[in-house]
C-alpha cells in the first residue's frame, strides 16, 4: 500500500490527492515503527512528511505533517527539533486545529527542561567535591514526579485528555502519540461491594510528561478523571464515578487515542416517556403540533445527523474536483429542513460549518443529546470508476472485502487496524442496537433509491451491509451510515453536483425514517 502511495505522489504530483497519498504513506511507516520499534520507519516517515511541507505548503495536512514531524523527532530523542517543528506551525498555522494539542507539547517540553536545569550546579559557583556530591542527591523539585528523569524513548505518551458529558451519559477521551496496551478494572466501595467506586486502566509502557492531568466532571456520572504515573513502565487513568448503569472501554487508532463510554442507569429512560394528548378545550389546532413520533407514542423526537467528514478531511474527490465533505453538508441540512418541517422531529447535526470533527465526537454528541436516531451521510469512492450505487450501512462485524475497505478509507486507517476492531466488536456489540439498526438501515435504502428511481434511471441499489464503522461505534441508539451514491462516478458525481439530486437524495432519507417509525409502531400493535 505504502509504494501505491509513493507512485501516486511521484508520477502525477500535481493530484489533488497527492499531498494526500504522502501524509498517508507517512502514517503508515509511523505505524510501522508501533510495530518493529526500527527507527528507519520513523526516517521514512519523516521524509515523506518533509515532501508534503516542501511541495504542499498550502495543504490542509501542512499542519498536522508539521505536528507529527515534531512527534517522531521527539521519538528519535532530538528535544530541538521537534521545538522547532511545533513552534513553526503555532507561527504558520495560527487557525490549525492541531494548535492546542501543540502548545501542550511545548509546555510539556519546557517542564522537562526546567527539571533537567535545576540539577545542574550554576556555572559561576565555585563548590568543593563534596559538596558538590552532597547537592546531587537531593531530591527531586517539589510538584515534580519522581518519574520526571526516565527516559521516554520507546514508550507511548499521554497527550491530551477530552470528554463530553451529559446527566445520563459521558465519553471520556484519552489522546495517545501511539497504540498502546491496556487493562481494566473496577474498586469497589469499600463499604458497599456492590457499588463500583471508580474505574481504572493501566497502560503499559506509558509515560505521562507531567506529574498528572486531571478534569472535573461532575455530571452525576462521573466525578473526575485522573492521570498519573503509576510506576516506570506503567501509567494508570482513573474515572472516580457516581451512578452508572454500566460502561465500555475500546481503543481506536490514526490517531491512537482509548475512548471511555460510561452510561447512566436513567439513560434508557430519559426522554423515553409516550406523550399523551392534553385534555381540556386549551388544547386547539394552534398547539396540536405533536410530532408523528410523539403522535404514535414512541417517543422518537430526537435525531442527530452527522455530515461526513469536513475540514482538513475532505473526503473523496470527484473526477471534476468536488469535495466529499461539501456534498454531504448540503445533503445533511436538506435533511434536517425537510424533518423538522414534515415530521417535527427535533434535529441536531454535528456540523453546520465546513470543520473537522474526530469521529468519537460524532456519536458523542448523538449520546449526550439523547438523540432517538443517527444518521451519518457519506459519498463512496472507489478506484473502480464504473462503479456506482447506494448503500446503507450498520455496525457489525464484516467479512466482505468491498465492506472493510470501505471502513478503513471512512476510518481513516489500514485494513490491518480494521481486522484488530472487529475483535474489539466482539465485546461491544453485546449492548449494542443491533437489530433496530438493521431495520433501520433496511427502511433507508429502500425508501432511498425508491425515491431515485423515480426521477433517474440506472440507480443500483447496493442493498443494506455491515461493517466496522467507528463513527458508529458506542452509539446508544439505533444508528447507520448511508453512502447516498459515487462521487468518484463520472455520472454519479455529476447528479450529485446539481441541488434537485441533492434534494431528492434528502427527501428519501426522510421518506426511509417515518416508514421505520410506522413499522416499529405495527411491530408493537
Amino acid at each position: 500500500m505504502i509504494k501505491e502511495f509513493d507512485a501516486l505522489a511521484r508520477n502525477h504530483p500535481r493530484s489533488k490527492r497527492a499531498d494526500d497519498a504522502l501524509y498517508l504513506a507517512g502514517g503508515l511507516y509511523s505505524s510501522l515503527y508501533n510495530y518493529s520499534g526500527w527507527s528507519i520507519d520513523l526516517q521514512q516517515s519523516a521524509k515523506r512528511y518533509k515532501a508534503l511541507l516542501k511541495n504542499y505548503h498550502q495543504s490542509r495536512l501542512a499542519d498536522d505533517a508539521l505536528y507529527n514531524l515534531g512527534t517522531i523527532s521527539l521519538k528519535l530523542n532530538d528535544q530541538y527539533r521537534a521545538r522547532e517543528y511545533w513552534q513553526r506551525l503555532l507561527k504558520e498555522y495560527p487557525e490549525s486545529d492541531m494548535q492546542r494539542r501543540t502548545r501542550s507539547q511545548l509546555k510539556e517540553l519546557d517542564s522537562a527542561k526546567k527539571v533537567v536545569i535545576s540539577r545542574i550546579p550554576h556555572k559561576k559557583a565555585r563548590v568543593k567535591k563534596s559538596q558538590y556530591r552532597k547537592a546531587a542527591k537531593r531530591k527531586p523539585v517539589s510538584g515534580k514526579s519522581r518519574y520526571a528523569k526516565k527516559s521516554h524513548r520507546g514508550k507511548t505518551r499521554i497527550l491530551d485528555l477530552r470528554h463530553w458529558s451529559s446527566p445520563t451519559y459521558t465519553r471520556v477521551v484519552i489522546d495517545l502519540d501511539r497504540e498502546a496496551e491496556f487493562t481494566k478494572g473496577i474498586l469497589k466501595d469499600k463499604h458497599n461491594s456492590k457499588q463500583t467506586k471508580s474505574i481504572y486502566l493501566n497502560l503499559k509502557n506509558s509515560v505521562i510528561p507531567e506529574v498528572s492531568r486531571e478534569i472535573a466532571i461532575n455530571d452525576g456520572i462521573l466525578q473526575r478523571v485522573k492521570i498519573a504515573q503509576f510506576n516506570d513502565h506503567t501509567v494508570r487513568a482513573v474515572i472516580h464515578v457516581g451512578k452508572i448503569d454500566h460502561y465500555k472501554i475500546f481503543g481506536l487508532s490514526n490517531p491512537p487515542r482509548i475512548v471511555i463510554d460510561v452510561i447512566g442507569g436513567d439513560y434508557r429512560h430519559a426522554g423515553k416517556r409516550a406523550v399523551r394528548k392534553p385534555s381540556g378545550s386549551k388544547y386547539t389546532k394552534k398547539n396540536n403540533s405533536l410530532s408523528l413520533a410523539q403522535q404514535l407514542g414512541l417517543g422518537v423526537g430526537t435525531i442527530v445527523i452527522d455530515a461526513g467528514h469536513g475540514g482538513k478531511d475532505p473526503g473523496a474527490l470527484s473526477p471534476g474536483g468536488g469535495r466529499e465533505k461539501d456534498v454531504v453538508l448540503d445533503i445533511a441540512k436538506r435533511l434536517r429542513t425537510i424533518l423538522r418541517k414534515r415530521l417535527k422531529f427535533k434535529v441536531i447535526t454535528t456540523r453546520d460549518t465546513d470543520r473537522f470533527i474526530p469521529l468519537e465526537e460524532r456519536t458523542g454528541i448523538a449520546n449526550t443529546k439523547k438523540a432517538d436516531l443517527f444518521i451519518s451521510i457519506h459519498a463512496n469512492a472507489s478506484h473502480n470508476r464504473k462503479a456506482r450505487g447506494v448503500s446503507t450501512y450498520f455496525l457489525n462485524l464484516s467479512t466482505d472485502k468491498q465492506a472493510m475497505e470501505l471502513a478503513a478509507f471512512e476510518n481513516s486507517t489500514s485494513t490491518k487496524n480494521i481486522g484488530q476492531l472487529q475483535s474489539i466488536l466482539n465485546d461491544l456489540m453485546k449492548n449494542s442496537k443491533i437489530k433496530e439498526s438493521s431495520r433501520l438501515a433496511g427502511c433507508v435504502q429502500g425508501a432511498l433509491v425508491g425515491r431515485l428511481r423515480k426521477s433517474y434511471s440506472k440507480v443500483r441499489d447496493l442493498g443494506v451491509k455491515q461493517a466496522p464503522f467507528y463513527v458508529l461505534i458506542g452509539a446508544q441508539m439505533p444508528s447507520i451510515l448511508v453512502e447516498v451514491s459515487f462521487i468518484s462516478n463520472k455520472m454519479e458525481s455529476q447528479r450529485l453536483a446539481l441541488p434537485v439530486y441533492r434534494q431528492k437524495i434528502a427527501e428519501g432519507l426522510a421518506d426511509g425514517v417515518q416508514k421505520y417509525i410506522s413499522e416499529i409502531k405495527l411491530a408493537r400493535l
